[in-house]
């Protein structure tokens, strides 16, 4: 794999350990908290980010039945799941050509691992920018996007300035 791509599937696995972190400090009020219109909670949202499927489509190992968190316990349970499935990726991004082949209900699915692979990082991208506006939505900055760029994530990793 090459090194922009580690980095990428990094800085995804930081950056949703980032958003768990927050939410683990809320309240369950809190962690049910929609945005405007919307049915999706913030926890229903890290659910879905963690049991999306994109690790088990690729290396067919599996996917344990994930629940929404209640509260800041089940929030770090969840992190720690999500930290594994973050690694599934990571891993299986060494081996980014060919296609899988899947079946959802009565309908096989067959995708290239190139497009699997960009999309969890996108999904993953999209759903912790939805958790942050959330509670922005309701005055509250609890997930600072700023915080988990890329830049920051350089920094982290020692390679800012």
């Amino acid at each position: 794999m090459d090194s922009l791509t580690d980095r990428f599937f990094r800085h995804m696995a930081w950056a949703n350990a980032y958003v768990f972190d927050c939410l683990s400090q809320l309240s369950e009020a809190e962690l049910l908290l929609t945005a405007p219109h919307d049915d999706w909670t913030a926890a229903s949202i890290l659910e879905h980010l963690t049991g999306a499927g994109y690790a088990d489509a690729l290396d067919g190992l599996g996917r344990p039945i994930t629940n929404v968190p209640k509260n800041s316990t089940e929030v770090l349970a969840l992190k720690e799941l999500s930290a594994t499935f973050d690694a599934r990726l990571r891993e299986a991004a060494k081996t980014p050509e060919g296609f899988t082949k899947s079946v959802v209900g009565d309908r096989k699915i067959h995708r290239a691992r190139q497009t699997i692979l960009a999309q969890s990082i996108h999904h993953a991208t999209e759903h912790r920018a939805q958790i942050a506006g959330i509670y922005a939505s309701h005055g509250m900055k609890i997930v600072d996007l700023d915080e988990i760029d890329l830049w920051a994530f350089a920094n982290h990793e020692g390679l800012g300035d």
